[in-house]
């Protein structure tokens, strides 16, 4: 009966193990370490191989404003917006400054330059005649000078030693001499070169209708661009070749003067190579219809004209023979 009162007593014990689990979140904060540290690096090289330019550039971009940025507006170093671009003009030390390019003091510039390089070519040429016993010999026949146009070379006549055959283009031997050891050296400028010949004023017995001293100046200046070629002057240097005759004499108060035959090599500079290739682009629609002329096709009437065709040209009389001995 007294084991029966005895109460139960049950002693519950907590079982002792690990720890609880705590999941994964620590996993995803080191993913975002390791991502963020890939990235600075990942900058850090983009910023040793990017050039000093780029930099700036990418500087000037984070100070712009927003506004400024999307729409359109000026640069950092350009005040012209309404609205300023924020921060300093990369190129500049101090403050914002719009740079402002002279260009006439730029042109002025490259001009000088051309010339200084134009006279240490004349300078060579007259060191390449004092050192050589061939054309050292030809030195008064030779003329150097600086002009508007650029270096002028002229091989001139004398009384008894003609650069060219009587009334012709054929040259003398010592004359290709002179051009050829010319054109070597004028491979050292990129300046393109014109050459035009010249005569005296004795004329042919048939006058201007026949071969006169026009073809004879153009014929002798193109048999001239022959021998400079020949020498080792590049052919796209040559930008005009011309025949003037008598029409620009050396000696204007003697116009038989045997130094008005010569061949004037022009070294141009870039104001005349400029003004010949813009001259050239403006008559190009004038040489389309006069092309179109020469081809039978009808140019465009001008207002009040008839519109039709030129009539052909009568063809050229045969070459006459000078009407003096000494015509060169």
């Amino acid at each position: 009966m007294a084991d029966k009162e005895k109460s139960v007593i049950i002693v519950r014990r907590p079982k002792k193990g690990g720890h609880g689990h705590h999941g994964g979140a620590w996993k995803i904060a080191y993913a975002d370490f390791v991502t963020a540290m890939m990235a600075f690096f990942l900058l850090m090289w983009l910023l040793s191989s990017t050039s000093k330019a780029k930099l700036e550039g990418i500087a000037e971009y984070f100070k712009t404003p927003m506004k400024v940025a999307m729409n359109g507006g000026s640069s950092t170093s350009e005040r012209t917006s309404v609205i300023k671009g924020g921060g300093a003009d990369p190129m500049q030390k101090i403050g914002e400054v719009r740079k402002v390019v002279d260009l006439d003091s730029v042109k002025s510039e490259i001009e000088k330059r051309e010339k200084a390089q134009l006279e240490a070519l004349k300078q060579r040429i007259e060191a390449a005649i004092d050192a050589n016993p061939l054309l050292k010999q030809f030195k008064k026949q030779l003329l150097l000078d600086i002009t508007a146009e650029g270096l002028r070379i002229q091989i001139v006549d004398e009384q008894n030693r003609p650069m060219f055959g009587v009334a012709s283009a054929s040259l003398q031997p010592y004359t290709r001499d002179i051009l050829r050891e010319i054109g070597r050296m004028l491979n050292d400028v990129p300046n393109r070169v014109g050459l035009s010949g010249h005569t005296d004023s004795a004329v042919y017995a048939s006058g201007e209708r026949g071969y006169s001293n026009w073809e004879l100046s153009a014929d002798r200046a193109n048999a001239s661009r022959r021998e400079l070629v020949q020498g080792g002057m590049q052919e796209a240097k040559v930008l005009r070749v011309v025949g003037l005759s008598s029409a620009v004499p050396l000696d204007k108060a003697d116009p038989n003067n045997p130094t008005n035959r010569r061949i004037s090599i022009i070294v141009m500079n870039k104001r005349t190579e400029e003004s010949i290739i813009g001259e050239d682009a403006k008559k190009e629609v004038d040489s389309a219809a006069a092309a179109g002329e020469a081809l039978g096709v009808a140019a465009p009437s001008a207002p009040g004209g008839s519109g039709a065709p030129a009539a052909p040209a009568a063809p050229a009389a045969p070459a006459a023979p000078a009407t003096k001995e000494s015509k060169q």
